[in-house]
């Protein structure tokens, strides 16, 4: 997963923050920016693949939705599906 610098800016920021206040201890930005690319490379390809699958679903609940209205402005015909 690669982050733009603004990106790695504001999630080391957010690291940095996180370990003050809920940890209270103070980390430095080349330790938070260690962090953030052992997450990036170890956990975030489950948070990417939850995302795809989340965005999966998503699409086949719209598609169900498009096949049920193209059902519903079918015209009836002597031919049976």
């Amino acid at each position: 997963m690669k982050f733009s610098p603004e990106e790695q800016a504001i999630l080391v920021n957010k690291i940095q923050r996180y370990f003050s206040d809920e940890l209270e201890q103070d980390i430095g930005s080349f330790d938070a920016q260690f962090l953030l690319d052992f997450f990036s490379k170890e956990v975030g390809p489950y948070f990417y693949n939850r995302g795809l699958y989340d965005a999966q679903a998503v699409l086949a609940d719209r598609m169900e939705s498009v096949s049920e209205a193209i059902y519903e402005i079918e015209k009836v015909t002597d031919f049976k599906r």
